[in-house]
């Protein structure tokens, strides 16, 4: 898989032995068909069960199906993933500690700080350090295509601190970037700038390529994005 690959986006920010990719929707989250295109087991693929929490889940060696949406782990051979139809897929690498990491963030986990509260978990439990962590955000619903409420733009805001990710509509509705809202959190927990990587596609605006739940109105399907330290 490459960055043209027209089945994946690969961000190029991560570096050694790391794997980190983004899916659309040919590929989804087909754990078959992923495990096909990596040459590994089905049973060395993990996605936590998503329930727009803050739950951060340390994978342990013996990986079960729990509630959470941010995955983290230093074990090799692994590939961890989430799921998205519009939220913002995140990975995280440390490489000096070779942790990874993958967080769905909707604009319930931006609220509660979910990137935050994952970097914490790297850190409490692998000593991992905010310079050395590297972030990638995947394609997911951007600017004036996700109007919300005011009550999720103040939750948002209040999360993320200043920043040019919202602007103010007509009927008291606003838009809220959700992958911005999330860099400006990382850069505030100590990330820095050149440590960051997103992309510019918007689902919605992509519906052939991607699954978004504002554009169909209905779940069909995801995308996601996934990390592994699989090749050492």
């Amino acid at each position: 898989m490459n960055r043209n690959n027209t089945l994946v986006i690969r961000p190029d920010i991560f570096n050694g032995d790391v794997k980190a990719f983004f899916t659309k929707k040919s590929v989804g989250t087909d754990i078959n068909r992923l495990s096909g295109i990596l040459s590994i087991r089905k049973l060395d693929v993990f996605l936590p069960v998503q329930k727009h929490t803050d739950e951060v889940l340390v994978l342990s060696s013996d990986p079960k199906p729990e509630i959470a949406d941010a995955v983290i782990t230093n074990r090799e051979g692994i590939l961890i993933g989430v799921q998205v139809a519009d939220c913002v897929p995140i990975l995280l690498f440390d490489e000096k500690n070779s942790v990874i990491g993958a967080v769905h963030a909707g604009w319930r986990g931006t609220a509660a700080g979910i990137v935050k509260k994952t970097m914490n978990v790297m850190s409490e439990r692998f000593g991992s350090l905010p310079p050395d962590i590297r972030i990638a955000l995947g394609p997911s619903i951007r600017w004036g295509c996700y109007e919300v409420d005011r009550e999720v733009k103040d939750a948002v805001c209040e999360a993320s601190g200043d920043g040019e990710y919202f602007f103010e509509g007509r009927g008291g509705k606003c838009s809220v970037d959700l992958c911005s809202a999330n860099i400006c959190q990382a850069l505030s927990a100590g990330i820095p700038e050149e440590n960051i990587w997103s992309s510019d596609e918007c689902t919605y605006c992509n519906p052939g390529e991607y699954y978004s739940y504002r554009y169909d109105k209905v779940i069909r399907g995801s995308q996601g994005g996934f990390i592994g330290i699989l090749d050492r």
